[in-house]
């Protein structure tokens, strides 16, 4: 084994590891705010069948879309006012990380977002459950992630019983998890239960439907891992791109 890929392999252990830890405090943490939960969303965070047209739920899901259409009226340079309104949409967004606009989040709340990142335009979240992102990514336009999924049998997608005898309409759903440093070009889909790692490279078009590792380039439908990233694909072995600029060398350990 070489010094760089093992190198690059401890990093990807180390960072898989923390993802892991990030995950579970991000649970804990969802799991001391449930005092404020309504017992839908109790359900949501359980991964077992909810009601989406439960009054209580359609109440955030309203005041989420109607937060989002502000959003989506405002002027690009109205800084202040798309902060303030992003802040009462998301459950948690980080310093300087930018949204252009439009958004479309399902229940906003249920979003966190991590510092100095990038979002293009029209970017959907249908954050039934949670769905979590973390610094430094990049999403080109047209970044749809999903989360609820619903029976497959079409007549358990029109109606079933609840514990009293009343019949309703049913979904589940399950979290996403998105990593530092991403990269994910334009039109891309994650789907529900999905975890990406850090510095992972998700090629335009793709439909994510499993979980894809640090330090990867993975595209397509459905979204595969083309290659491991490293070394090599450093803008300095692409001289007729970079032009007079230069990399900043980083140090790393022998």
């Amino acid at each position: 084994m070489t010094d760089e890929k093992r190198m690059t392999d401890e990093k990807t252990m180390t960072d898989e590891k923390r993802m892991t830890d990030e995950k579970s405090m991000t649970d804990e943490k969802t799991i001391t705010d449930k005092k404020t939960l309504t017992s839908e969303e109790k359900k949501i965070l359980e991964g077992v069948l909810f009601s989406p047209g439960d009054p209580e739920l359609k109440a955030i899901k309203l005041r989420a879309h109607n937060l989002c259409q502000d959003y989506n009226r405002c002027y690009e340079d109205e800084t202040e006012k798309r902060g303030a309104l992003l802040r009462e949409i998301l459950g948690e967004i980080g310093e300087g990380t930018f949204l252009q606009g439009p958004v479309t989040f399902h229940y906003g709340k249920h979003t966190r977002i991590g510092k100095r990142t990038f979002i293009n335009f029209h970017f959907t979240v249908q954050d039934d459950a949670p769905v979590t992102i973390g610094d430094d990514c990049n999403f080109g336009p047209n970044v749809t992630i999903v989360t609820p999924l619903h029976p497959m049998l079409a007549d358990e997608r029109k109606a079933m019983l609840d514990r009293d005898g009343n019949v309703r309409r049913f979904c589940y759903a399950k979290p996403v998890v998105i990593g530092s440093d991403c990269w994910f070009g334009a039109s891309v889909t994650v789907c529900p239960g999905v975890t990406i790692g850090d510095r992972a490279v998700i090629g335009a078009g793709s439909v994510v439907t499993k979980d894809i590792p640090a330090d990867t380039f993975a595209a397509g439908v459905p979204c595969r891992v083309i290659r491991r990233l490293g070394e090599s694909d450093s803008m300095k072995y692409k001289p007729e791109i970079l032009a007079d600029n230069r990399v900043i060398e980083t140090e790393q350990e022998n």
